[in-house]
């Protein structure tokens, strides 16, 4: 998010809203290339990666340390709704890939109780 957050500052003058647009294929594809042990954890990346991007997009004022932080909180204030709009999104994928997950794990244990253990017992050979 940091690049994309410094490709929009020199391609689109450090719009916001270009930003905005360009961090939900990022939610999706976070969700998406997570590992099935991290699920959880990606909603919570989101908005973090969201904020570290936003840096160079902010407004920085006149440049100074609390102009820059000041241009930080406006811009998380102002853009809030790509942010809930991309965590929502990563959340809705995650619980969809982990209820997948949780019924491929019910079916496997069904059909293991299902099957005998040793295999089913010897056969006569003539």
């Amino acid at each position: 998010m940091l690049t994309l957050g410094l490709l929009t500052e020199a391609l689109f003058g450090a719009s916001q809203t270009v930003y905005g647009v360009l961090f939900l294929p990022v939610c999706v594809l976070t969700a998406l290339w997570v590992r099935e042990g991290d699920l959880l954890i990606a909603p919570v990346v989101v908005p973090i990666a969201f904020a570290m991007g936003l840096v160079p997009v902010a407004d920085e004022g006149s440049g100074g340390t609390l102009d820059r932080l000041m241009g930080m909180v406006t811009g998380l204030a102002t853009q809030a709704g790509w942010l809930y709009g991309g965590t929502l999104v990563a959340g809705v994928i995650v619980l969809v890939r982990r209820t997948g997950r949780v019924r491929q794990t019910r079916r496997t244990r069904q059909v293991r109780r299902v099957q005998p253990a040793g295999g089913g017992g010897r056969t006569a050979r003539s």
